[in-house]
């Protein structure tokens, strides 16, 4: 029998949604060994920029810096960051690489038509894939004949997949007569497979694998080599104040290091280079149409 005055029901920051913390919030994170999957706070949100002419190793600085309670999804800053840049200095990265955070389709397409600003995330394992693609990093035709990316149309807004120099499928190929061997896609059709940059171009597949990765050490430097993670973030007001003051400390490293003369390494053969990245994309002209196989005489 339940007992005629049960206890009650205790109030906590958990079923309340009050903390000591002005404005912060219930927020999730990467599991790590010894955290936990949620924590309240803050987060920061920085799109930083990669200096190519840093010979001696990776070097990335901060763009812009947003701070926001830790519910509020990071896809949702990336539009304002690239307003900023392109109201501030009247300019835009032409290539953001991001984690799956920014995979939402609608602002990767305002960033394309708006700035032809391509966001490179990876595919989700749970995402359809969308024709020519038979992978998330590998393109071919409907018979199976693996295509290169050939670059991209500005002029009628398409991307350009063809076969390689010397095909192997398409000597056997029942639908080699009428073959093109170039096929035409929109940008729109998927905007993390094609996009403004296609998945299976061989810069895309560059980037990811030697850009990507160093997300999180940024990160982790303003974290633990500056100390933020020992600080006690109680207002989102003071939180805004850290990171500007993270961003800044960043900035005048960077400026150090570039104006320091190049140390000559004993051991460079064995170190790391810095990734030169070559973003101009190619614009292409329509291909040719091919002649007819069968040509009938015209009287």
């Amino acid at each position: 029998m339940p007992p005629i005055c049960p206890p009650p029901v205790s109030a906590s920051k958990k079923n309340t949604g009050r903390f000591s913390a002005a404005h912060a919030a219930l927020g999730g994170r990467t599991l790590k060994t010894g955290q936990s999957r949620c924590f309240v706070g803050y987060k920061k949100h920085t799109l930083r920029l990669w200096l190519h002419h840093y010979p001696v190793g990776v070097q990335l600085v901060p763009l812009v810096s947003w701070v926001a309670p830790a519910n509020v999804s990071e896809g949702g800053l990336l539009v304002p960051s690239l307003h900023y840049c392109q109201q501030q200095w009247d300019w835009c990265p032409p290539l953001v690489v991001a984690d799956m955070g920014y995979l939402g389709a609608a602002a990767k397409q305002q960033c394309r038509e708006r700035w032809r600003v391509a966001v490179l995330t990876k595919l989700r394992s749970d995402m359809k894939l969308v024709p020519p693609y038979v992978a998330w990093d590998r393109a071919a035709c409907p018979q199976g004949e693996p295509l290169t990316w050939l670059g991209y149309d500005g002029r009628a807004g398409e991307h350009w997949f063809g076969v390689s120099a010397e095909p192997e499928l398409c000597r056997c190929c029942w639908e080699a007569a009428r073959c093109p061997q170039q096929f035409a896609h929109q940008p729109g059709e998927h905007e993390t497979l094609l996009g403004r940059l296609p998945l299976a171009s061989r810069l895309a597949q560059q980037v990811l694998q030697q850009v990507r990765p160093w997300i999180e050490p940024a990160q982790s430097f303003e974290k633990n080599q500056l100390g933020l993670s020992n600080v006690f973030f109680n207002s989102l007001r003071f939180t805004w104040a850290m990171a500007l003051l993270a961003d800044a400390a960043v900035l005048l490293r960077a400026r150090a290091l570039l104006g320091r003369p190049t140390p000559r390494q004993l051991l460079a053969g064995l170190m790391p280079l810095q990734l030169s990245l070559e973003l101009e994309v190619e614009t292409i002209a329509p291909p040719s149409p091919k002649p007819n196989a069968n040509p009938q005489n015209t009287q």
